[in-house]
């Protein structure tokens, strides 16, 4: 018997041809001010760019792989500005996913409001695949759902791409 379960997103990301999108819209996820990444730099810890091993792991591993496949992974962060302590933190560890092969362009949310937007962050995988991801009000990820519904697939493309257009550069982008 066929299983129902949804590819996990390793698998899904593994068996992509051309594209991955990733819309985050969210100004915090999943924060451990106790320990962990949040909290080290928040002590003061920063990445050394020279250092590619002490990255985070295992992402850039396969983003790297899967951008040496031809694959062009893009990601756009709709944020809230002032900017949150959160989004700082995503932005001065940018240089990670940037230096793994990911396009990443940040949009200050006021200039979002005419955008139709989902209701959650999501993947979208060859313009066919949609993995939602589900987050707590505090930010937790709830898991992820998976849809190759063509209507749910086409408002994820035109919404990223509005984005996208709109969206400034990492590099060109003044999170101060």
């Amino acid at each position: 018997m066929p299983s129902t379960t949804p590819p996990e997103f390793i698998e899904l990301l593994t068996r992509t041809t051309r594209s991955a999108v990733h819309l985050e819209m969210r100004d915090t996820y999943a924060v451990d001010y106790e320990s962990g990444p949040f909290a080290d730099w928040r002590a003061g810890h920063r990445h050394d760019p020279a250092d590619r091993a002490s990255w985070w792991r295992p992402w850039l591993d396969l983003a790297e792989a899967t951008v040496a496949r031809g694959v062009v992974i893009r990601r756009a962060r709709i944020v809230s500005e002032p900017v949150s302590e959160y989004t700082r933190f995503l932005y001065d560890g940018t240089f990670t996913n940037m230096a793994a092969g990911e396009l990443v362009r940040w949009l200050p949310r006021r200039q979002a409001s005419t955008l139709a937007l989902p209701g959650n962050d999501f993947w979208l995988f060859d313009d066919q695949t949609v993995r939602w991801n589900h987050f707590s009000g505090e930010g937790a990820s709830q898991g992820g759902e998976v849809t190759d519904d063509p209507a749910a697939a086409k408002l994820c493309a035109e919404a990223f791409e509005a984005v996208w257009a709109r969206a400034t550069p990492h590099d060109q982008y003044d999170i101060h």
